[in-house]
Parts: C-alpha cells; sequence; structure tokens
C-alpha cells in the first residue's frame, strides 16, 4: 500500500457489530441520515506531520502488539478509490479501483475521545491484503456480489472462527448508496463526538489522489466477542468468491496454511 494513500474507516455498517464492541453509546448524540445508516467515517492513516496519524500503519503479515491494552481483530472488506476534487477542496467523484482482505484491528479502551485514538498506535497496527481484487463496476450486477468475507485465529494450532462468514452484500450501505454517503461525509462531516472534520484533514494531506476505506467489521462470533489477541496468535482474513469456493474450502486452507490464488483476498498476519 503506497504512503502518500489516505486511510480512512467507516463505523456501524453491519448490523450489532457497535454492540459487541462495545461501542454503541459512544454514538449516542451523533445524528444519522436513516436508522440502518452507518455512524460515521474515522481516520485511520493521513500522510502529513501535522497529523498524529502520520504513521503509517498498514502491514500484509504481522501486527504489533501492545503490552497491557485489550487488541481485537476487526474483519473487514476495504475499498480503494481514486479521488477526483472540485475547485473548492469538496470531494466531486470516487472512482472504484479495487477490493480487498482488512483487519481494522483496534485497542478497546473506555473513554477514548475520537474513534481515532484506537485505530493507529504506530506501525504494523492495521492489516490490508497484497491481493487487491479489481472492481468490474461497483454497482448491482458487478463482480462484487459473488464474495464473502470471513475471518479465522489460529491458536495453539487450532482454528476458531472470529467473525461471521459473511456476504458483502449484507452490509447496511453498499455499492451507489455507500459511494455517495462517503462522499457526503468526507465533505460535510465535523468534528462531533467520537467523529472528527475530515474535509480539514484531506488538506493536511495535500489532497491525495487515493484513498483506502474499510466499510464496516462483520459481527464477531461467540469466541471473537468475548476473546482478545495474545502474541503468536495468526490472523486470517479472507474475502472470496463463494461461487466458486465453500465456506468449508476456506476452512480447510487455513488449517493447512496452502491458499488457492484464483478469485481470493487473503490477509495474514501473526501478532508479534
Amino acid at each position: 500500500m503506497e504512503k502518500n494513500i489516505i486511510g480512512f474507516g467507516i463505523a456501524g455498517n453491519f448490523a450489532h457489530h457497535l454492540e459487541q464492541a462495545g461501542e454503541s453509546e459512544d454514538f449516542i448524540g451523533v445524528e444519522v441520515d436513516s436508522e440502518d445508516a452507518p455512524k460515521g467515517i474515522f481516520p485511520t492513516y493521513v500522510p502529513h506531520e501535522k497529523s498524529f496519524l502520520s504513521i503509517y500503519p498498514f502491514s500484509a503479515d504481522h501486527i504489533r502488539f501492545i503490552e497491557d491494552k485489550n487488541i481485537q481483530m476487526e474483519p473487514e472488506v476495504a475499498l480503494r478509490y481514486t479521488i477526483s476534487y472540485d475547485k473548492n477542496g469538496d470531494i466531486s467523484s470516487l472512482i472504484p479501483i479495487s477490493f480487498m482482505a482488512y483487519n481494522d484491528c483496534s485497542i478497546r479502551v473506555e473513554g477514548a475521545k475520537k474513534i481515532s485514538h484506537k485505530k493507529n498506535w504506530g506501525e504494523d497496527t492495521k492489516g490490508v491484503s497484497q491481493e487487491e481484487i479489481q472492481i468490474d463496476k461497483f454497482t448491482k450486477g458487478g463482480i462484487m456480489d459473488q464474495y464473502s468475507l470471513t475471518s479465522f485465529i489460529k491458536r495453539d494450532e487450532k482454528v476458531i472462527q472470529y467473525g461471521e462468514n459473511s456476504e458483502l452484500l449484507g452490509y447496511s450501505y453498499f455499492y451507489e448508496k455507500l459511494k455517495k454517503w462517503i462522499i457526503d461525509k468526507l465533505n460535510t462531516q465535523k468534528d462531533q463526538g467520537p467523529l472528527e472534520d475530515l474535509k480539514s484533514l484531506i488538506k493536511i494531506a495535500q489532497y491525495p489522489k487515493e484513498l483506502i476505506i474499510s466499510i464496516g467489521a462483520t459481527r464477531y462470533t461467540d469466541f471473537g466477542e468475548k476473546n482478545f489477541l495474545k502474541k503468536d496468535d495468526k490472523l486470517f482474513v479472507i474475502v472470496y468468491d463463494h461461487d466458486l469456493y465453500s465456506h468449508d474450502d476456506i476452512i480447510k486452507m487455513v488449517e493447512v496454511e496452502n491458499f488457492d490464488k484464483k478469485s481470493l483476498s487473503i490477509l495474514k498476519q501473526k501478532i508479534i
């Protein structure tokens, strides 16, 4: 992932995840467009020294542990867009390029003023797959219709489902509805509660040409909700073509750590 890309994430775009993560109360008082709408967008990486988020956090193979903190995997799909701006510096359009497996790894800490304070605690604190899948069209009938997202942890050589196996079409906002919402929030979101003024961050980053945005973590399994990460855990976030592979096929690949390369985006990380 290029270092001049700007990074964002979406909160609350998959039903009940925020409740499982203990973050739903953070958004009391935040106005949303509708009952099922995401809560807002948070920054994860702003490539400029004036931002506390300027440390490049993305890694394709490990997560750096932090002692005495509860760290939780957040399995997501991320989108890469090219950005166009108008003469006022507002985003006029986003053109989707690709999608990939992503780990929005987070510190679970009470009292953090902003979501971003729990998202980037230094190098190697986010996960992004190097295997990007090209988007043919970001609408119904496109390639993403046939993809699902699943995640696992391997602890003491035992494979455990961490997030639910979920079709990408299960996101609350997706395709054109999601893209329009992202553009609106990047241009208009203000500093409110756990959220931040995003337009000012884009300006600080000197109007980057591309962004990567994770579009929401799936629901946890009972194990994923109740168990935090430990050193030497292996994490797997996999985006796969469910017309080509069954979920059992994916589990078998994780067990032997040997993956087909066709129609998969694989993120495998170790906690160090």
